[in-house]
């Protein structure tokens, strides 16, 4: 089994297609697609993810309980605002961090795709 894996950002099989469950749906009728690439487990953390994610346009709210996430903005538009904090725009070419307890908002205004990568 290869240890070094490269990410390919526009995966050829089909992604899992969902839409925002309505608890979280604040605003559109956002769809979404994952291309779930790897699956690890690692040490404290039950399992490492990694993959490609789409969403088209549209507001929910996040929030990531115990799991971790690291994203990377590949093409698109997203605004996040932390309950109580600013709201942050990204853009293509941007990597954040959304630690555990995050809860806030997403709002995809142009068309996103990242790559994640996801412990929890």
């Amino acid at each position: 089994m290869a240890l070094l894996i490269p990410i390919d950002t526009h995966p050829t099989f089909a992604p899992r297609e969902d839409v925002a469950v309505p608890e979280k749906l604040i605003e559109g009728a956002p769809t979404f697609k994952t291309w779930a690439l790897d699956e690890v487990p690692l040490g404290n953390w039950s399992k490492i993810r990694t993959g490609v994610w789409e969403a088209t346009p549209g507001t929910t709210r996040s929030a990531k309980g115990e799991a971790l996430e690291i994203c990377h903005i590949l093409s698109g538009v997203v605004e996040l605002t932390e309950d109580g904090g600013e709201t942050r725009r990204f853009t293509a070419g941007d990597t954040f961090l959304m630690k555990p307890g995050f809860t806030g908002v997403w709002k995809t205004i142009e068309t996103v795709r990242k790559i994640y990568v996801f412990a929890d």
